[in-house]
C-alpha cells in the first residue's frame, strides 16, 4: 500500500508541475485588474485567461498526469485513457444530463451536480487511477482474429469508457447524499463561532483531495447558508470583526505557514535531491505567499505523506480559530496570497489586518518546525526524500564511460540478461535503481548482469527485481523501454555482444585480439595492501563496483593508481574517478561510509578533465578526523567496467607497500 500510495505521489508531480506558472500568471493579472478579473485592462485580461486554461482544468490535468504516471510504460495511450475516462463522467452526471434522465427541469435537478465541472480533483484522480489500472490490465491482451484491430493498447480507453460508464452510474446516487451531507455539516459549525471557523479550516484541507471542499466552501463563502462571507466582506457590510473571520485565517498559513513548510522539506531532502527539491519548493512557496494558489506545494505531500498533510490541515484550523478568535479579519476574491492582503486593507470593514502578518511569522515558526519533527520522527517520504538510494548502497558512486552509444548497449546487456520481452513485463526507474516486474526472478541470470559492472541486483519477490545503476539509471530505462516496444536500433556494440553469447567467449577474445593494453597499478597510499575482497564494505568485498585493492594509509597523502583522466569528482571529495586511454574506468574511493562527512576531511587536489600520471597527487586525507568520526580510512580502488578488463593482476595477501610502489597490472580487451 505504502509502495502504490508512493507511485501516485510520483505519477502527480507532473500535473502539479503545471500549476506555479499558472497561479503567477493569475496573481499578476489580478494585481493589475483587482476588480474587473481583467475586464479593464488587456493584458491583464490575457493572463488571468491564460492562467485559467489550467486552473480551470485541473480534473483533466489529473486524469492524464496519473493514468500516464501508473501505467507499467508510461506510453501515451494511457493518457489518452485517461482523458476518455474523465470525460465519461463529466458529459453523463453534470446539471444537463441529469436532468434529461430524470426527466425534470434543469433548475430542479440537486444542486451537488453542479460540482461535477472540470475543476473537479476528486473525479480527476479517480479517473486517472482507474485508467493507469485497465492499462496495465490490458494493454497486452489480444483478440480474436475478427477483432484483432481493437486489441492491445486500443482496447484501453475502449474497456477504460465501459468502467466509467458504470462508475457514472454509481455516482448519480452516490454523489447527491456526500455533498450535501457536507453542506449540513457546514451549516451546523457555521453557529459555532471561533471554534466553527477553526473546524471549517480543518475540513477544508482535508477535502481538497476529494474536490468536495468546494462543497463546504459554498456554505460559508457564498448565499447558500446566509453567511455570503466573501460578498459581505468586499461590500464593507456586516458586523467589523466578524464578516471575513471564515477568510482571515488562511493569509497567516498561505503566506507564511505553507512557504515555511516548503522550506523544511527542501531541508529534509537528500543531498543528491536538493537541487530538484529546491525548485518544486521554491516554485510552490512563492506561488503560495504571492498569490494563495497552495496546490503545487500541497499536492507535492498530500499523497506520498498524508500524516503531514493531517498536520497541515490541523494547524489550518487553529489559524482560522486564532484568527476568528481575536477578530482579526481580512478578504480576498482570488485566494488567500499578499496580493489579496494588500487588496483587502483598503475596504473599512477589515480589522487589524495587520496582526495577521505578526501571526503569520509566527505561524512560519511553527509550521518550520512541525513539519521538519514530523517529516523525521515518522520518516515521510516528502518531496527529496523517497526511496532512491537506500542505506544499503548509498556509498556507491557510479562513474560510467563517455561513449555516446554506452546506456543502448548496457540496456541491451541487461535486458537480454533478465529474460527479454518473454520475461521483462514493465520497466520502471528511481533515482539509481531499475525496478523492474518479470514474469518470474527465477529466469533472471543475475550473474551475467553483475558482469556487466552494475553495482548490485536486489531481487524482491517472484515478480519484483531491481537493478543498482546509478545516477544515470534514466537513460537506461529509457533505452530499456526502447527496446521492450522494439524501436531501439541495434548498435555494433550490441550485434558484437549478441554474437558473443551465441557464439562464445571465443570469438569475443578473437574480436579484441591486437587491442589489449596493459598498464600498470600504483598503490595509491603508503600501508597496508589488502584484497578489495578483504575490506569491510558488502558493496566492496563482493565486487558489485569490480575487482580491485585497498590501502589502509599510514599518512593521508593519495597519489594516481594508474595513468588517465580525472573523469568524476564526487561532491563530497571522498571519491573520484579516472578513464585510461584505452576506457577503463577506475574508482578511487577515500574511506568507508565518509560520504556522511560531507567533505570536511578531504582536500582534492585535481579537478575534472585533468590529465594524471604516477606520482601526482590527488588528494588529501585527514585520517584523524576520520578516524574521530567512526570511520574507516581504507582506501578502495575498483575498476568499474569490469567487462573491459582482460586480466587483473594485484597481490592477494596483505602486505606493507609505499605511494607509488608498482602492485599489479592490467590488461585492457
Amino acid at each position: 500500500m505504502k509502495a502504490y500510495m508512493q507511485k501516485i505521489g510520483r505519477s502527480l508531480m507532473l500535473p502539479v508541475a503545471t500549476l506555479p506558472v499558472a497561479a503567477l500568471f493569475m496573481g499578476i493579472g489580478y494585481w493589475i485588474d483587482p476588480s474587473g478579473w481583467g475586464g479593464n485592462n488587456l493584458l491583464a485580461a490575457f493572463l488571468i485567461k491564460a492562467g485559467s486554461t489550467i486552473l480551470d482544468n485541473l480534473g483533466i490535468l489529473f486524469a492524464v498526469g496519473l493514468a500516464l504516471g501508473m501505467s507499467k510504460d508510461k506510453d501515451g495511450s494511457s493518457a489518452l485513457a485517461g482523458l476518455v475516462a474523465f470525460l465519461v463522467p463529466m458529459t453523463l452526471i453534470n446539471s444537463v444530463s441529469v436532468a434529461m434522465f430524470q426527466r425534470i427541469d434543469v433548475e430542479k435537478v440537486d444542486t451537488a451536480f453542479t460540482a461535477i465541472n472540470d475543476k473537479n480533483v476528486f473525479i480527476g484522480i479517480l479517473a486517472g487511477l482507474i485508467a493507469g489500472a485497465m492499462y496495465n490490465r490490458f494493454s497486452g491482451v489480444k483478440l480474436p482474429m475478427a477483432l484483432s484491430f481493437f486489441s492491445g493498447k486500443r482496447l484501453v480507453p475502449i474497456v477504460t469508457s465501459f468502467v466509467m460508464l458504470v462508475v457514472s452510474a454509481a455516482l448519480i446516487f452516490i454523489w447527491p447524499p456526500v455533498y450535501n451531507a457536507l453542506v449540513a455539516f457546514g451549516g451546523l459549525i457555521s453557529s459555532m463561532g471561533p471554534l466553527g471557523a477553526g473546524l471549517y479550516g480543518f475540513f477544508n484541507r482535508l477535502l481538497i483531495p476529494t474536490g468536495l471542499h468546494h462543497a463546504l466552501n459554498n456554505v460559508f463563502w457564498f448565499n447558500i447558508a446566509g453567511i455570503d462571507d466573501i460578498a459581505k466582506f468586499w461590500a464593507s457590510e456586516g458586523t467589523k470583526g466578524i464578516t471575513g473571520m471564515y477568510q482571515a485565517g488562511f493569509f497567516p498559513v498561505m503566506m507564511f505557514g505553507l512557504p515555511a513548510g516548503a522550506l523544511a522539506i527542501y531541508q529534509s531532502a537528500r543531498p543528491e535531491k536538493k537541487a530538484q527539491t529546491a525548485s518544486l519548493m521554491l516554485a510552490a512557496g512563492f506561488a503560495s505567499f504571492f498569490t494563495g494558489v497552495t496546490e503545487p506545494l500541497e499536492f507535492s505531500f498530500m499523497f506520498v505523506a498524508w500524516p503531514l498533510y493531517v498536520v497541515h490541515a490541523a494547524l489550518t484550523g487553529i489559524s482560522m480559530f486564532v484568527a476568528a478568535f481575536f477578530h482579526w479579519t481580512a478578504g480576498f476574491n482570488f485566494s488567500a496570497g499578499f496580493i489579496d492582503f494588500i487588496l483587502s486593507l483598503r475596504v473599512p470593514i477589515a480589522n487589524k489586518p495587520y496582526m495577521l502578518i505578526v501571526f503569520g511569522l509566527i505561524m512560519a515558526v511553527v509550521y518550520y518546525f512541525t513539519f521538519l519533527f514530523v517529516i523525521k520522527k515518522f520518516n515521510l517520504m516528502t518531496p527529496g526524500r523517497e526511496e532512491g538510494i537506500g542505506e544499503e548502497d548509498a556509498d556507491v558512486d557510479t562513474f560510467a564511460g563517455a561513449s555516446g552509444n554506452k546506456f543502448a548497449v548496457l540496456a541491451s546487456k541487461l535486458y537480454t540478461h533478465l529474460g527479454g520481452s518473454e520475461n521483462v513485463t514493465g520497466i520502471d526507474n528511481c533515482t539509481t535503481r531499475l525496478r523492474l516486474q518479470v514474469k518470474d526472478t527465477s529466469l533472471v541470470d543475475q550473474a551475467k548482469i553483475k558482469a556487466t559492472g552494475v553495482p548490485g541486483v536486489k531481487v524482491i519477490d517472484k515478480h519484483n527485481i531491481q537493478v543498482i545503476v546509478g545516477t544515470e539509471v534514466q537513460f537506461v530505462a529509457d533505452e530499456m523501454t526502447k527496446l521492450k516496444q522494439g524501436q531501439a536500433p541495434v548498435t555494433t556494440a550490441q550485434k558484437v555482444q549478441t554474437v558473443s553469447e551465441k557464439a562464445g567467449e571465443a570469438i569475443s577474445a578473437a574480436n579484441n585480439e591486437g587491442s589489449k593494453e596493459t598498464a600498470a597499478i600504483f598503490a595509491v597510499a603508503t600501508g597496508q595492501l589488502l584484497p578489495v575482497s578483504e575490506v569491510a564494505d558488502d558493496v566492496f568485498s563482493a565486487k558489485m563496483m569490480g575487482d580491485g585493492f585497498a590501502v589502509v594509509p599510514e599518512i593521508g597523502e593519495i597519489y594516481t593508481p594508474i595513468a588517465g583522466v580525472i573523469s568524476s569528482i564526487f561532491p563530497t571529495k571522498h571519491a573520484l574517478g579516472i578513464r585510461t586511454d584505452s576506457g577503463l574506468e577506475v574508482l578511487v574511493h577515500m574511506g568507508i561510509d565518509t560520504v556522511e562527512l560531507k567533505g570536511a576531511p578531504f582536500t582534492v587536489a585535481v579537478s575534472e578533465g585533468q590529465r594524471v600520471v604516477q606520482g601526482d597527487k590527488l588528494a588529501t586525507m585527514d585520517l584523524s578526523a576520520i578516524q574521530a568520526a567512526g570511520k574507516k580510512t581504507d582506501v578502495i580502488v575498483v575498476f568499474t567496467n569490469q567487462d573491459q578488463v582482460a586480466s587483473l593482476e594485484i597481490p592477494t595477501v596483505q602486505v606493507a607497500v609505499l605511494a607509488n610502489e608498482t602492485v599489479g597490472q592490467v590488461t585492457a580487451k
